[in-house]
């Protein structure tokens, strides 16, 4: 198989996948979120409602942080 249909093999795929609705990043996505519950939470002795709010805080945090450190990066 030639580079280039290696390359459209690879594309159709990926369009068929999205075409369902579908991704590959669901487990990545649970266990970022569950290292967001962790590093709140440790001991799991907060109500999962705070939990939650204070890990949603949490990722926020970490993106901004990334928007950041691009922007300065970007200067």
């Amino acid at each position: 198989m030639t580079p280039e249909e290696r390359t459209l093999r690879a594309r159709l795929a990926a369009h068929a996948l999205h075409a369902q609705g579908k991704t590959n990043t669901g487990p990545a996505r649970a266990a970022r979120w569950q290292q967001y519950l962790d590093q709140v939470d440790p001991d799991k002795i907060l109500p999962e409602a705070e939990r939650i709010k204070r890990a949603e805080h949490a990722r926020m945090a970490f993106m901004t942080r990334i928007a950041f450190n691009r922007s300065r990066s970007l200067r």
